[in-house]
């Protein structure tokens, strides 16, 4: 498996995990649910869509993994996943949750995880 397939694979797992965690807040605002929804059908539904997040995360981490002939160290693995997680937030953010904006802050909180991608794969 070659490094960028790994990347992609954590790219779609954590398109499936940040709807698992935050679409049904989405749902909410769409009326498709509402606030009064029992709290465990939202728990169960976030499940099933963490379930298709589980099948690209795991084989992400097993085969991008140096030890199992990946490319990448632990912590490597790691650092690039927190970075595309909110590379994707900000995207879902963007273009699902309109109202709610990203400011200046975001973006140089995104760069310092920028810089530790950086720091992650500095040779020691």
């Amino acid at each position: 498996m070659s490094a960028w397939t790994t990347i992609l694979l954590l790219v779609i797992s954590n398109i499936f995990m940040t709807f698992a965690w935050y679409g049904h807040l989405k749902l909410q605002e769409m009326k498709v649910i509402s606030s009064t929804t029992p709290l465990i059908f939202i728990i169960l539904l976030s499940w099933g869509i963490a379930f298709a997040e589980y099948c690209f995360m795991i084989p992400a981490n097993r085969f991008g993994f140096h030890d199992n002939g990946g490319y990448f160290t632990l912590p490597q693995l790691k650092v690039i996943q927190e970075a595309i997680t909110l590379g994707v937030f900000a995207v879902f953010t963007i273009f699902f949750f309109k109202g709610e904006a990203l400011h200046w802050n975001h973006l140089a909180a995104f760069l310092c995880l920028i810089a530790a991608v950086y720091f992650v794969f500095m040779e020691n």
